[in-house]
């Protein structure tokens, strides 16, 4: 991993070009099944709630098992990774875009997710994205997410399944504090590893997954 020169890359350009480049690798790399603590939502949602996946990527495996039982919509800004979505879990909706370039009326959804994905977001819009979730929620509605534990500026890895990629967040107490403010109450914690297959050849990660309601 490389950190951020005098003249820092765009984050968001790096992300797109990133996934659209990389699309398929990732695909083929990531758990088929979801993670167990999707369970921390899914026990508490009536069947055909409506559910936001941000940064769904190719849809697999959250939206996919999402799809099962609810409504889902996932957003993401690679197109590639929209087409492998639209392919892999076709009873969702999906929609390619920076989920910062997007609005939805208030109380849209009864859930919302986002593995993975949210320190793809330049950490300067965090506040206002969760604001805005805060919004789209009906009340008593919950968002599941994964976050991160330390604090890390913009930086930048340069073969991520052969492409260039860049991250960046608060840590996981300026989250929390974040997100009281905003109003939401916090439920659960947990961790996630990496996300991806046995088979990959990746160093143990850890990050925290959160699930808070309005």
């Amino acid at each position: 991993m490389s950190s951020s020169s005098n003249s820092p890359p765009d984050q968001k350009s790096l992300v797109q070009q990133g996934y659209d480049r990389c699309a398929a690798a990732y695909d083929a790399a990531r758990q088929q099944e979801a993670a167990p603590q999707l369970s921390l939502l899914t026990s508490r949602l009536q069947d055909e709630a409506q559910v936001l996946d941000i940064g769904c990527g190719a849809g697999v495996p959250v939206a996919n098992l999402l799809s099962k039982r609810f409504s889902v919509t996932g957003v993401d800004i690679s197109s590639a990774m929209i087409q492998l979505a639209r392919q892999h879990v076709p009873h969702a909706t999906f929609v390619q875009s920076d989920i910062m370039a997007l609005d939805f009326p208030p109380a849209s959804f009864d859930a919302i997710v986002s593995f993975y994905a949210i320190f793809h977001i330049p950490r300067e819009e965090h506040a206002e994205l969760f604001c805005r979730i805060h919004r789209w929620l009906k009340p008593g509605g919950y968002l599941l997410a994964s976050l991160a534990f330390h604090d890390e500026p913009l930086y930048t890895e340069n073969d991520f399944f052969g492409a260039e990629m860049a991250w960046s967040n608060y840590d996981l107490d300026t989250y929390l504090q974040l997100l009281k403010s905003l109003g939401f109450q916090l439920l659960e914690t947990a961790r996630l590893g990496h996300g991806f297959s046995e088979t990959q050849d990746f160093d143990p990660e850890s990050h925290p997954l959160i699930l808070v309601q309005k």
